[in-house]
């Protein structure tokens, strides 16, 4: 199922990249200094479409890291409530083994067996013998 919908997804991905490509494949100088425009010192001559994609990446990668520093505090207060949540079980494991000894200290000792009662060995004369 999963390699369908590669397949269906990423095919036609590919095609409208390579379409992409070939119609923006003209020359494109990307200057980094803004005083010169005519003739660059600090700048690159490349393909549109290879600028366009780089582009591309650069914006998904800086949203990606905006959205990780946005949800910084979900993430230190998810940390919070696991530390709690963790404390808390300890904390209950700790009052369950209390509860335990506490009910096993104050059950009456058991029984011993009393040897005059029916149905024991001095109840039985034949035993005697």
């Amino acid at each position: 199922m999963r390699k369908v919908i590669n397949i269906v997804v990423l095919t036609p991905l590919a095609v409208i990249f390579i379409v992409f490509a070939v119609a923006n494949r003209r020359l494109v100088t990307v200057s980094f200094d803004p005083f010169n425009t005519v003739n660059p010192v600090v700048g690159v001559t490349l393909p549109l479409f290879v600028v366009l994609i780089v582009v591309a990446i650069l914006g998904v990668v800086a949203g990606s890291v905006a959205s990780w520093f946005r949800h910084r505090h979900w993430r230190r207060e998810a940390r919070r409530l696991e530390a709690e949540a963790h404390a808390a079980q300890a904390e209950l494991a700790l009052l369950r083994e209390r509860e335990q000894a506490r009910a096993a200290a104050a059950a009456p000792p058991p029984a011993l067996p009393f040897y005059g009662a029916p149905g024991t060995v001095r109840d039985n004369p034949a035993a005697l013998l």
